[in-house]
């Protein structure tokens, strides 16, 4: 009779989800995950009550690096002042119902995925660094960076800010769409009134804390309207306008504003300071870039994008070698392929989906690859007011194409990025290029090598000082343009 062997850790790993999936059936009616120092529990919830759960403040040493990364000599401080500090609390995290979104293989490595093979056929990837990241990660990627923050405190009374792991966009993304309020919205609800009901609120009311939720604002801007609508009313409740939170989308038409907008995780993440400067010369030193534009993405069904429309339209109307074209209908491919396109181009079109901002606008920036908008508000000035600000910058970065006059036909694309002369196209891609390390986020789980500011760095100096100012008292309301804005006509998606 033939015997199977199982490898060992594949027992392992039965055992304990059998042991945990029997927890759940005897004694909760609700499964939560709570990070807790590094470990993982199980807290009881009630569905007819608040939460139960006590906040855990982790202080002191933050937790060491991996060993490979500790013959450092210097890492990039994240520039708070030695007398600053900001208080890591881990809260609850509802999980509702696993689904692919959910899974663990897309959450790998910390939050940044499963590692791109080294064996890159087109030659375009370095061999480490970059990895198959999920756009919605960042709520990941930022607790584990949090996580080795060097400014933390087991004081609440000492702390600048307090960071909230909630994890907005993961617990709406299987039921975002085509379900009614009450599930759409109970577990933040419930949330909410349980963390407001924390020590830590009652000083500024939660004005000293800050999330990060992985989708646009418009997501979580639900109100009213149709019953089965998409998203849910997170970014509306009292106790959110009280916080401070990161999304990848922000109403630039509120003069108010407690959402910010932060770059999208793209597939890079460095551990040293000269990996981001060997990418940027690889760039400088490529040569001649054979397509003038490219774009990565799909028509949509019915012309309801009809931007989108013209778009192909003026590719398949191109001469050869003009337009560089990657029809995602059925999904973009490779990383590779993708990042080959755009390095092979010296503009990318990124025109909004159904919401303004797309991460292909980053995965351009990280190509160096001149970034083409049509809607002022899809743009990084008026979006990403924390990373764009280059003091430094002598030239222009981007190109800015008026949406209605192309979709009219007034105006042609190709015709006018070919205006543009080689020697402009030099000058806009250096500001790309420079750009690059403000929109990376580095490897959360290792000690990075160097002095290098990445998206987290900037976000989390803008976040202390803004904290800073709300506790003397100042008015932190941003002023942004006069005119008026409105909802997306559909909000249920981010960066197609």
């Amino acid at each position: 009779m033939e015997v199977t062997h199982y490898p060992k850790y594949t027992l392992y790993a039965l055992l304990i989800l059998g042991s945990w999936l029997l927890t759940f059936v005897l004694h909760f009616r609700s499964f939560h995950l709570y990070f807790g120092s590094g470990a993982f529990g199980f807290l009881p919830f009630s569905v007819n009550s608040t939460f139960s759960a006590h906040a855990i403040a982790a202080g002191g040493d933050p937790p060491q690096p991996s060993s490979s990364s500790s013959s450092s000599s210097s890492s990039s401080s994240s520039s708070s002042s030695s007398s600053s500090y900001s208080s890591l609390f881990f809260f609850v995290f509802v999980v509702r119902r696993a689904d692919r979104y959910s899974r663990c293989f897309h959450m790998t490595n910390a939050g940044i995925g499963p590692e791109l093979n080294s064996s890159d056929e087109s030659g375009i990837l370095p061999a480490t660094g970059w990895y198959n990241t999920n756009q919605y990660a960042l709520e990941v990627i930022f607790h584990n960076r949090m996580r080795l923050y060097e400014c933390l405190t087991s004081d609440p009374s000492a702390a600048t800010a307090v960071y909230v792991p909630f994890y907005p966009a993961m617990e709406i993304h299987s039921h975002m769409c085509g379900f009614n309020s009450s599930v759409r919205n109970g577990g933040p609800l419930d949330f909410l009134r349980w963390l407001s009901s924390q020590p830590t609120w009652a000083p500024l009311g939660g004005r000293d804390h800050f999330l990060v939720a992985s989708k646009t604002s418009w997501v979580f801007r639900a109100v009213g309207g149709h019953e089965l609508r998409c998203g849910n009313s997170f970014l509306e409740q009292p106790e959110s306008r009280n916080m401070t939170v990161l999304t990848y989308e922000t109403n630039i038409w509120v003069d108010n504003r407690w959402d910010f907008a932060v770059p999208y995780p793209s597939y890079f993440h460095p551990s040293s300071a000269s990996e981001v400067a060997a990418w940027q010369a690889r760039l400088r030193v490529a040569g001649p870039r054979p397509w003038l534009f490219a774009f990565a993405g799909a028509r949509r069904a019915n012309g309801t994008l009809v931007i989108r429309d013209r778009i192909f339209d003026a590719c398949d109307a191109s001469p050869a070698r003009r337009c560089g074209l990657l029809n995602c209908r059925r999904g973009c491919g490779s990383t590779q392929k993708l990042v080959a396109l755009f390095a092979s181009a010296s503009f990318c079109l990124q025109p909004p989906g159904d919401s303004f901002m797309r991460r292909s606008s980053v995965d351009a920036v990280l190509a160096g690859c001149i970034p083409v908008f049509f809607r002022e508000a899809s743009t990084f000035e008026k979006q990403y007011i924390w990373h764009d600000p280059d003091p430094d910058r002598r030239h222009p970065y981007y190109v800015l194409i008026d949406h209605d006059d192309v979709v009219a036909g007034k105006v042609g694309i190709e015709e006018t990025l070919a205006k543009y002369s080689d020697d402009e196209v030099v000058a806009m891609r250096e500001e790309v290029i420079r750009m690059i390390p403000r929109f990376v986020y580095k490897d959360p789980r290792v000690k990075f090598h160097g002095d290098m500011k990445d998206g987290f760095d900037i976000a989390m100096d803008a976040i202390l000082e803004r904290m800073r100012r709300i506790k003397n008292g100042e008015d932190v309301g941003w002023k942004g343009d006069d005119e008026e804005g409105s909802l997306p006509s559909n909000s249920n998606d981010d960066g197609s």
